[in-house]
């Protein structure tokens, strides 16, 4: 195992890296930018260097910076959790060319999942369902077209090297198809660097659901089971539970297979998650795949009883899986609601001081946050201030639970999408798990 790791992100995500390294014996370097010197990762970490400025792009995205900090505190490995460098190839290939551990998969992997198109095809050629669509990227207007009408209206365009929602548009109609493919491409161009485009049919209610896999260095993987990310907005998932209310055992076997085979095809190691969309019918199709440590992992970690973060160390540092796919058992349910620094109707960013904080607790319930009282939440990074967790017996015992956190949940100073999560946890359709990835458009139609 090794003796110290760097922490190449901030927030929640640095401080649940940071636990699990205590819990091992691991020391940590935290990383941070001069925005975030008070941050709670820096106080927790046994090390901390600052790296630039406040912009992500003179900070936490400057490798060469984050490179010569894990040279000068002797870090054996860097851990980059999700977001940031989390899914850059050429980050994980510097790490190994620079004989520094990457805690995640090769980079040879996340190039190949990072294309979208690319991996879609790859799906596709290890026989599992992909909707129809386009094979590479679309840069050109005519093509887009033609692909369009061989798909079929209405098509969704996604950005080919990202996504979080960036660089992502649905056409209804053909009318409608110039505009959309220059402001997706525009919008992909931004925020990955690369303009690259794809069409595939869109589906009108899907599920979102998402297969949690692990591989070893050895060639063992297994799946954990399912998450169902459909309450979304905008693309950018806001609840997840585990297990899915729409599947069943035969379905799930058929799906974490599909998801395994994807990445064994990909020549994947480490943790990452495949992710699918699910029809009425029953019927699935591949997505993307995720190379990296998900938001949502402790849903997975709730049901499973398997510290996810633990376990990619304990993989990258050459040790077999814990347990077979035989001994894997999902036991209860789990619901997270993310706890965005948010106005919760407009969902538009509520940075500030924290005045007060009360967090919940009592039986089943876990909080992921970075936040403490005075702390400021600054503008220039994502707004998840915390991770609201609970496990139950079943369902219903983990939807009372939720409610009952939320409410006991108290955060002042900066608006938050608590009140989002209270309406959302009391509706109809919601506590009958009949949930798709339009829930909060029909939502937003009933205020």
């Amino acid at each position: 195992m090794f003796s110290k790791v760097l922490i190449a992100n901030r927030g929640e995500i640095a401080v649940r890296i940071i636990r699990a390294c205590r819990e091992l014996g691991i020391r940590t370097v935290a990383v941070f930018s001069q925005a975030d010197a008070d941050a709670m990762h820096v106080q927790l970490a046994d090390e901390s260097v600052c790296i630039g400025p406040p912009p992500p792009a003179q900070s936490y995205l400057q490798v060469p910076r984050i490179i010569s900090a894990a040279e000068i505190t002797g870090a054996e490995a860097i851990h980059p959790g999700y977001g940031f460098l989390a899914e850059n190839p050429q980050f994980a290939e510097v790490c190994e060319n620079c004989g520094i551990h990457f805690i995640g998969p090769p980079a040879s992997s996340i190039q190949m999942m990072g294309d979208k198109a690319a991996a879609r095809c790859l799906a596709a050629r290890n026989g599992v369902p992909v909707l129809p669509g386009t094979e590479h990227p679309v840069r050109e207007l005519e093509e887009a077209r033609r692909a369009a009408r061989e798909i079929g209206y209405p098509v969704f365009i996604k950005a080919s090297a990202g996504g979080g929602g960036k660089g992502m548009r649905v056409v209804i109609n053909p009318e409608g198809l110039e505009s959309a493919l220059a402001t997706a491409a525009a919008e992909a161009a931004a925020a990955f660097g690369d303009a690259g485009v794809y069409l595939e049919r869109f589906l009108p209610d899907p599920r979102h659901v998402e297969f949690q896999i692990l591989i070893d260095a050895h060639g063992q993987g297994i799946h954990l089971g399912e998450r169902d990310c459909s309450i979304q907005r905008r693309h950018q998932k806001l609840v997840e539970e585990a297990p899915s209310p729409g599947l069943n055992p035969s379905l799930r076997q058929t799906m974490g297979q599909a998801a395994l085979s994807v990445a064994r095809a990909a020549g994947y190691r480490n943790a990452g998650t495949v992710e699918f969309l699910l029809d009425e019918r029953g019927d699935f199709y591949f997505m993307e795949m995720n190379t990296r440590i998900q938001v949502e992992h402790p849903v997975t970690e709730m049901v499973t009883g398997l510290d996810l973060v633990k376990t990619q160390f304990r993989i990258a540092a050459g040790e077999p899986l814990p347990v077979t796919q035989e001994e894997v058992r999902l036991a209860g349910h789990s619901l997270e609601c993310r706890i965005n620094a948010e106005d919760p109707d407009r969902f538009l960013p509520s940075p500030g001081k924290v005045t007060n904080l009360r967090l919940p607790g009592g039986p089943g319930v876990r909080v992921d946050s970075h936040a403490y009282v005075g702390y400021i939440v600054p503008p220039h990074y994502d707004s998840l201030l915390a991770k609201l967790i609970v496990h139950g017996r079943d369902r219903d015992e983990a939807m009372a639970r939720m409610q009952r956190a939320l409410d006991e949940m108290l955060i002042q100073g900066v608006q938050t999408t608590i009140p989002f999560h209270q309406k959302v946890l009391r509706h109809p359709d919601f506590l009958a798990g009949k949930t798709s990835t339009r829930f909060l458009e029909r939502l937003t139609q009933e205020q």
